[in-house]
């Protein structure tokens, strides 16, 4: 199937990683945030000064115990960060350096059916990494997906280029691919670009389909609703490349290796590339080495969706790059630079600067200033020439701030998550936050409608 995406907005930024992998100085901490999982409420099974391996677990869901979140270093539990009323931020531990496994035995899980995976994947600390739609949660080990979705490329500016971290690791990606056939009686879906890497192009079992277009082409939200949209009751699921990796090298090992490769990127960073690391690694171990620019902002994840984290915080569970950007507080000069300049040298989604004409490959200066407060919110006509979805945007929004339940069903709101709004909250001229209110209308359908 050739899917081509005409509505979207590819963002150039400074700072593209080169492709160039370097080892990452190993993490000395690592951490396990809750906050990392929508609509989950943590369990603790462990308390500060306990000794645990690579896989042991360290707490589960309190409201599904069967889904458990496991260490991916061995070491001693350091700290339980708590917040307001003792909420669970975040569970740190401190490393030994040896990453010593809990399971070191491979099974043969061709011979394994569904429900013996199932219970195999959640007793290893592996479920977490398949995620569902709607909602956009955690899978629910109780349901049979229609489908499930990979995405091979990200459209997101300085995001990592998948076709060149995989090169050569088909063996880990096709024991994935395996896995997640025995998980649903529909199909396994794989999206890729035009001269994708051999490990896509050839990967078995599974349905390839072509996909071209600007951002947001490379969401698994665009391609489920080209491909196969989502209706009120069904779920499908979808899990990242690198990640169908780490259950490959689990079906071959038995080990829970949570190594991946993220792009470290933005124009406040020097020789911006691609670092070998750990999930949940410190953000100070995988810039170390990284000439850093004073007053900036460190972004684990898109540029467009990531969480702002400080020096000393942590790589997210989801996240494979991180983004170094200018913060954006200090004052501009309106006539060279701020809202009177001519613009020679700003980006413009909506064509107000001359830089339109210019080439397509030219990246751009961004800050993280809003350039505006908050306004009345408004029908403009932006939202609609960058959301690819044959959804009324505004209006899904309008009926979510409103808790109209039944127009977010008839909206389309079981096909959408926060990320497939970001293009919006990007050009929007209101300075909404976007993503925020869906994902707010998302815990409401939760909690009243499944």
């Amino acid at each position: 199937m050739k899917i081509t995406v005409k509505r979207g907005l590819d963002i150039k930024m400074k700072g593209v990683p080169n492709k160039i992998i370097a080892e990452s100085n190993l993490s000395k901490s690592f951490a396990i945030k809750p906050s990392d999982f929508s609509n989950l409420t943590p369990k603790l099974l462990v308390k500060e000064g306990d000794s645990v391996k690579c896989g042991s677990p360290v707490f589960c869901d309190k409201y599904n115990d069967k889904v458990i979140f496991v260490s991916p270093a061995s070491g001693v539990v350091d700290k339980i960060i708590r917040g307001e009323k003792r909420r669970i931020l975040a569970v740190t531990i401190n490393s030994d350096g040896k990453f010593t496994q809990k399971n070191t035995k491979a099974k043969d899980f061709s011979k394994l059916d569904r429900e013996e995976l199932k219970t195999d994947l959640l007793k290893s600390g592996l479920w977490p990494f398949l995620r569902m739609r709607p909602i956009d949660i955690i899978a629910r080990p109780e349901d049979n997906p229609k489908s499930i979705f990979i995405s091979s490329f990200d459209t997101n500016p300085l995001s990592p280029d998948y076709d060149f971290i995989m090169h050569n690791k088909s063996a880990e990606f096709n024991a994935g691919l395996e896995l997640l056939n025995i998980l649903t009686d529909g199909s396994v879906h794989l999206q890729i670009r035009k001269n994708s890497d051999e490990v896509f192009s050839n990967a078995k079992n599974v349905k390839t389909h072509l996909v071209k277009g600007p951002h947001p082409s490379g969401n698994v939200g665009v391609q489920m609703h080209e491909i196969d949209p989502i209706n009120k009751g069904e779920v499908v699921w979808y899990i990242n490349p690198q990640d169908v990796m780490i259950l490959g090298r689990y079906s071959l090992t038995g080990a829970y290796d949570a190594n991946k490769v993220i792009s470290v990127g933005g124009e406040n960073i020097d020789s911006p590339n691609y670092v070998k690391t750990i999930s949940g690694s410190s953000i100070e171990s995988i810039l170390k080495g990284y000439k850093v620019i004073e007053n900036s902002r460190f972004i684990s994840g898109s540029p467009l969706t990531g969480k702002k984290v400080d020096k000393d915080g942590f790589l997210g569970f989801y996240h494979h790059q991180v983004s170094v950007l200018p913060e954006g507080n200090e004052y501009k000069f309106f006539l060279s630079e701020g809202w009177l300049s001519l613009g020679f040298n700003r980006f413009s989604a909506s064509k107000s600067y001359p830089t339109w004409l210019m080439p397509k490959s030219k990246t751009y200066q961004f800050d993280t200033n809003l350039n505006g407060e908050e306004r009345s919110f408004v029908v403009s006509g932006q939202y609609e020439k960058v959301f690819p979805f044959d959804i009324y945007p505004v209006q899904l929004l309008k009926s979510i701030v409103t808790n109209d339940i039944e127009k977010m069903e008839n909206l389309g709101i079981y096909e959408v998550s926060p990320e497939d709004f970001a293009l919006c909250e990007f050009v929007c001229t209101s300075k909404i936050n976007v993503q925020e209110i869906v994902r707010n209308g998302l815990d409401l359908i939760y909690k009243e409608c499944m």
